[in-house]
């Protein structure tokens, strides 16, 4: 019984301490861009997955995680986890740290970040 006991405590605890790894998910309602508002891949979309201390390269590299987030390759990478049009059903977007991400990237992207992502991919995500 006290093997059974310490086997829970011990589990119970791995459990509590890795949780805090995970993701603080977005609480607020995300926002939308104003339609006159110009949202381009090249200026505002790629430069959020390199932002100094939360650079999603670090695992989507082309080496360690998937998808490859690094310049140059990250359009093409994530085109086929977008529904053009549909943000909301879209496996990148609902992968997003700070919105569901699966691990825990150690950080989150702001309400105003994954608006950003959410009025690209429903403006239609083009490569722009």
């Amino acid at each position: 019984m006290k093997k059974q006991l310490k086997t829970l405590l011990v589990g119970g605890l791995g459990l509590l301490c890795f949780s805090c790894y995970y993701d603080q998910e977005v609480e607020e309602e995300i926002p939308d861009i104003p339609v006159d508002v110009p949202i381009s891949f090249r200026d505002d979309i790629q430069p959020l997955f390199m932002l100094e201390g939360r650079d999603c390269t670090t695992c989507h590299n082309g080496t360690v995680a998937n998808p490859d987030l690094t310049e140059g390759n990250s359009y093409d990478a994530i085109i086929g986890t977008l529904v053009p049009g549909d943000a909301e059903n879209s496996a990148f977007f609902n992968a997003l740290p700070g919105n569901n991400h699966p691990v825990g990237a150690g950080f989150s992207l702001t309400v105003e970040e994954i608006a950003l992502i959410k009025g690209w991919i429903d403006r239609g995500a083009e490569n722009n």
